[in-house]
């Protein structure tokens, strides 16, 4: 006698330096995906289904997460009860404590819920440093997790200003990266937010780092192209820099061409962080007992 079978909502983190990127990868690769080590975690709990993790948003390799979800399907043996969420978020930490991965939240949800489909939004926050010349000068806690952009000042106001352009209705095909998928995919995004804000580095104050200033570019959007934001962040970058005017960012925009995009300009995957994954409170419900 086997157990009902049960969806849940995962929230999940990871260091995303060692990974291919989130989406599985054949097992004989030498860089694993995030999903590859996810999917192992559950088929640990000795569930009586196959075990298939379903990951909302896609990053890639290289690229951090503060909160990514998926959803999965666990039935399990024996007539056992369904876990509860506090259980399996204990259980996929258990089996995933070698790896820089950890399971924040779980939530018990309807059998036709879709962890990509119904998320609203997703957020993304690229990180930046200036006033370190080289990778070397960057305090060793920072190193894969911000872009050294090398200046010792980034010309803000310029910045907000190309930022602001890029909200709203677009059609980003010069911010997008080409690949198998962008014939089926329409360039048509909305941006939500684009904000460029001063942020907070580890140990910042040190007296060795002191010089050095950290700044976040924040995006949100329903959904992103392949690339989007890291081109996006490239171009912001350059206006920082002087190297384009925020009316260049425009015309670049309204080129609609992603063989347009200046070459080199692309931020490094370092910096990225993919922040949040929003979703309707409704979609979100606790389970009714406590059960083990």
């Amino acid at each position: 006698m086997t157990s009902s079978k049960v969806r849940y909502l995962i929230f999940f983190q990871y260091f995303g330096t060692k990974y291919s990127g989130v989406m599985k990868t054949p097992t004989d690769q030498n860089f694993l995906g995030v999903q590859n080590y996810l999917e192992e975690a559950v088929r640990k709990l000795r569930p009586a289904n196959e075990v298939s993790v379903s990951v909302s948003s896609r990053t890639d390799s290289g690229v951090h997460a503060l909160c990514n979800s998926a959803h999965v399907d666990i039935q399990r043996k024996s007539g056992k009860p369904p876990f509860t969420e506090r259980l399996l978020v204990d259980a996929l930490n258990y089996h995933l404590k070698p790896e820089p991965i950890s399971i924040l939240k779980a939530y018990r949800v309807a059998d036709d819920f879709h962890a990509r489909y119904r998320a609203l939004s997703r957020t993304y926050v690229y990180r930046i440093i200036t006033g370190a010349r080289h990778y070397s000068q960057l305090p060793v806690f920072e190193r894969s997790l911000c872009w050294a952009v090398h200046e010792n000042h980034l010309n803000v106001t310029a910045l907000q200003e190309a930022a602001k352009l890029l909200l709203g209705t677009h059609d980003f095909s010069t911010f997008r990266s080409l690949n198998s998928e962008t014939p089926f995919k329409s360039p048509i995004k909305t941006l939500l937010q684009a904000e460029v804000c001063s942020g907070v580095g580890s140990f910042s104050q040190h007296p060795f780092h002191r010089h050095m200033q950290y700044w976040d570019l924040t995006f949100r959007s329903r959904s992103f192209l392949y690339k989007q934001v890291r081109r996006m962040t490239g171009a912001l970058v350059a206006v920082g820099q002087g190297r384009l005017s925020p009316s260049e960012v425009k015309d670049l925009l309204e080129a609609r061409n992603s063989l347009a995009y200046p070459q080199n300009m692309m931020a490094p995957p370092d910096g990225l962080f993919l922040q949040k994954v929003e979703y309707e409170e409704t979609d979100l419900f606790p389970e009714a007992m406590e059960t083990d």
